[in-house]
């Protein structure tokens, strides 16, 4: 039995070095995957006015070695790495290794305030379980859980930067700077983090021994620091998720406040083609992930202490946040209104008279920049980010339902997989294969399927362990038989139902790539690209920001609601495994 378990996570160890080397060789690639040709991009960046010859695109193809294969330029790269040297950057002639450390640098002062923000929030939001023994704020921590990082961080600046002018609305010159960032994280981060323990702490508050401590005499203040100790072990590797999340939260809160970190420093390369810039910095950002994560192991090994390293640990069943019926159906009218209103309108017709103009009846939502009507581009974007959403939540079901069969090496994968936030593959897509609705869901879809596979895997032991298989099995009913007939159908349905939860969360995800430009581009009306766009003229006309901005609200509001909803009314077996991914955009 030990020898097999061996062998199994020797299997998902071997999984995570591939996958790991996979990743670290499409960076190394990223030159020759880009398919487009570096030396235009490096030819117009020294010298805008220089004609792009086909000699003097040559020379500077030598200059960079890009006259190399793929095996040379890898190899090169590699090596170099090794060393420490991460290349120059093809845009502005400096070291790149310089570049990134400055920017890790602001970008991890800015994440350590997000985590001071969060543990605040958190403390906040886990105090009334332990004085009242019930999880009163679950619902609120839920929502803000599932709010995205970019559309809080969008409207703290509409109000509390543009309106209100308590705090600065850019830069990064002095801690004044930093309050609106770390706010725009983490909160969203606190959510998450107080729903987790919030949720946990009843059950174990409920356990025998907390009875007898308590008829003992013990005080309240240790009762409640023994149940955090006995809660958070197996919640620690959903808070180095949490962690995770905030570095790819950090691109897009870093781009809207204009903070010089590594996530802002990655978009720019990306969007210039500086590619040994764009490879530094996504390393920086895979860096951070893949340590996070280890030291989320390492918090948990010495929470556990030496007794029960190697024991399994779960908490007594959560109880979950549940949501009145009414309020989903509530949110799903509101947006089912609005976008079939916006549907019976044209998303494209420019009327440059009415730029900018309020909403009235004519133009029930107002009007963007170019005199588009607001009501109309918000309800046909509805197709493309829902319609999206749904294309990747079924990619990723079969996915999962494939690798659930196969959950050690899943698992390796999935390590690797959670690792990287959507935005960071969204960016090395982006470089890739260019920005657009397909480099978008396609980068969604690389990170989406962890949560699923192991609720799967969960599936598939639970039902071939059943007795009715064994039976099956007895009467000399076939693999194929047994598979098709009893496991898949059993697994299949659950998964599903799992998978529809996660739709929101993923067109939220799909929505932060377009904020970003790397998802739908101009002039496509998707709700992301819609919420950037409106940017530059926030001031003059903040309606047309608070339009997506809202819709992008009700939308995680549906995601908690219609998940909390859901879970009251599952079995055992509907169940997500508990050591699913949790992220605040749900993927």
């Amino acid at each position: 039995m030990r020898s097999r378990t061996r062998r199994l996570a020797g299997a998902a160890a071997l999984t995570r070095l591939c996958c790991l080397i996979a990743v670290l060789a499409a960076v190394g690639l990223l030159p020759w995957l880009s398919g487009r040709d570096p030396a235009l991009a490096v030819l117009r960046a020294r010298s805008a006015e220089q004609d792009p010859t086909e000699e003097a695109l040559e020379s500077v193809r030598r200059d960079l070695g890009l006259d190399a294969g793929p095996l040379s330029l890898l190899g090169g790269w590699a090596s170099d790495l090794l060393h420490g040297d991460l290349g120059t950057s093809w845009v502005s002639g400096t070291e790149v290794l310089p570049s990134v450390v400055s920017g890790l640098q602001v970008s991890l002062a800015l994440m350590g305030a997000s985590l001071g923000v969060a543990v605040l929030l958190a403390c906040a939001l886990i105090a009334p379980v332990l004085v009242r023994g019930r999880a009163s704020a679950g619902a609120w921590a839920a929502m803000l859980a599932a709010v995205p990082e970019f559309l809080l961080a969008t409207v703290a600046l509409l109000l509390f930067g543009v309106w209100l002018g308590w705090l600065p609305t850019s830069g990064w010159v002095g801690p004044e700077n930093m309050v609106l960032p770390a706010v725009a994280l983490g909160v969203p981060a606190g959510g998450l983090l107080g729903r987790l323990v919030a949720d946990a702490l009843p059950a174990v508050l409920d356990e025998r021994w907390v009875e007898l401590w308590r008829g003992a005499g013990v005080s309240r203040a240790r009762i409640a620091g023994a149940a955090l100790r006995r809660a958070l072990p197996p919640l620690v590797p959903q808070f180095g998720m949490a962690a995770v999340g905030l570095t790819g939260g950090a691109v897009a809160v870093e781009t809207v406040f204009a903070v010089p970190g590594i996530g802002r420093t990655a978009l720019g390369a990306a969007k210039s083609q500086d590619l040994p810039l764009l490879q530094g910095s996504v390393l920086g950002l895979l860096a951070l992930g893949l340590v996070t994560g280890a030291l989320a192991a390492f918090a948990r090994r010495r929470l556990l202490g030496p007794a029960l390293r190697d024991a399994s640990l779960a908490l007594p069943p959560a109880r979950p946040v549940r949501a009145h019926p009414a309020v989903p159906a509530a949110l799903f009218a509101v947006l089912a209104l609005t976008i079939g209103w916006g549907l019976l309108r044209d998303p494209y017709a420019v009327n440059t008279t009415a730029r900018l103009a309020a909403p009235s009846w004519t133009h029930p939502l107002g009007t963007d920049g170019l005199g588009r009507d607001v009501l109309a581009r918000l309800g046909h974007g509805a197709a493309t980010t829902v319609g999206t959403a749904a294309a990747v939540c079924l990619l990723s079901l079969l996915v999962a339902l494939a690798l659930g069969f196969l959950p050690r090496i899943a698992e390796g994968a999935a390590d690797i997989a959670n690792a990287l936030p959507p935005v960071i593959v969204g960016i090395l897509v982006a470089a890739a294969v260019g920005p657009g609705t397909g480099g978008a869901a396609l980068a969604v879809a690389l990170i989406s399927w962890p949560a699923l596979s192991a609720h799967a895997a969960a599936l598939v032991q639970e039902v071939r362990a059943s007795a009715f298989l064994t039976a099956q099995r007895a009467i000399g009913a076939s693999p194929f038989w047994i598979l098709t007939r009893h496991v898949l159908p059993s697994v299949a349905a659950p998964v599903a139902r799992h998978a529809l939860l996660r739709l929101p969360g993923i067109a939220l995800a799909l929505a932060s790539l377009g904020f970003l430009g790397l998802g739908a581009q101009p002039p496509a009306p998707e709700w992301g690209l819609l919420l950037d766009e409106s940017r530059a003229y926030v001031e003059r006309a903040p309606w047309a920001a608070l339009a997506p901005a809202v819709a992008l609200a009700l939308l995680a509001g549906l995601a908690v609601s219609g998940a909390g909803l859901t879970r009251g009314r599952r079995t055992r077996r509907d169940t997500p495994a508990p050591v699913t991914k949790e992220a605040p955009v749900g993927v």
